[in-house]
């Protein structure tokens, strides 16, 4: 089973809303009561899943900055444990590419 992430529920989301919106324009042509109850039911879907996808790249933004803003921190209070994973992961990645 794929492992979802938030950034691809939030990729899925930008395609479904662009999908919808060409939608919306192939049918402006398109006229009768039931094609306009539909349309403006589409559109205020559409208004509201554009205003949540803001939201959430905003609060994602500001939780990877507040993140960045923690390790920066974390690093220069421990600058020698900063240094010493580093070189832990670095000798890893080292090992394991020098397999191939």
């Amino acid at each position: 089973m794929e492992h979802i992430t938030s950034e691809k529920l939030m990729q899925d989301m930008r395609v479904v809303v662009a999908d919808a919106e060409d939608l919306l324009k192939a049918t402006a042509g398109q006229t009768g009561e039931r094609i306009e109850k539909i349309r403006t039911k589409a559109e205020e879907s559409l208004r509201t899943a554009r205003n949540r996808l803001q939201i959430a790249g905003k609060a994602a933004q500001e939780t990877a900055t507040e993140a960045i803003s923690n390790v920066d921190e974390q690093v220069h209070k421990n600058p020698w444990t900063a240094i010493g994973i580093a070189a832990g992961v670095g000798l890893v990645l080292g090992i394991l590419l020098g397999r191939r």
